[in-house]
């Protein structure tokens, strides 16, 4: 089953570049400038961005459905970032390269099922989740840290 792999629409965040860092503490963000790589995974790209990129740490509510999943943690998004990455049957190396919990949630947004994977095997998990029919969309979350990661959705999904 084909699937497309979805980062965050970036005008949410397009507000944040360019501000001081006094500014973005107070919005309670912080700015980073990437010295490791991989370790500062965009969400808006879903890539690791690059040594000597600016990235910024903020909370960001990857689950608003308003059910006991609703959630929200910690993400870095790439300064600058203006093209939210749509990829169809591609696991990003981004999410190849970590360990993932996978999450498959119901169109009201009650999870339905999770599993944890390592990335190289992100393919079939996400096959074997959609052959679900009450599950809507996916969230794959890096393992370690628990953070969000990217949307995930059958390829024929209306956007």
């Amino acid at each position: 089953m084909s699937f497309r792999v979805l980062g965050i629409d970036p005008g949410q965040f397009s507000h944040l570049y360019g501000l001081s860092d006094a500014d973005l503490a107070a919005v309670g963000a912080k700015r980073y400038v990437v010295d490791t790589e991989p370790g500062f995974p965009d969400r808006v790209e879903v890539r690791d961005m690059n040594i000597g990129e600016h990235a910024i740490l903020l909370n960001y509510e990857h689950q608003p459905a308003d059910t006991p999943y609703r959630s929200r943690h910690a993400i870095f998004v790439r300064e600058g970032a203006h093209r939210a990455l749509d990829a169809i049957d591609v696991i990003p190396d981004v999410l190849r390269v970590r360990p993932i919990s996978l999450r498959g949630f119901s169109e009201n947004g009650e999870m339905v099922d999770a599993d944890l994977v390592d990335g190289n095997a992100l393919a079939p998990l996400i096959e074997r989740f959609f052959e679900n029919p009450v599950i809507a969309y996916l969230q794959a979350h890096y393992a370690k840290r628990g953070c969000y990661a990217a949307r995930i959705v059958r390829a024929d999904f209306p956007l």
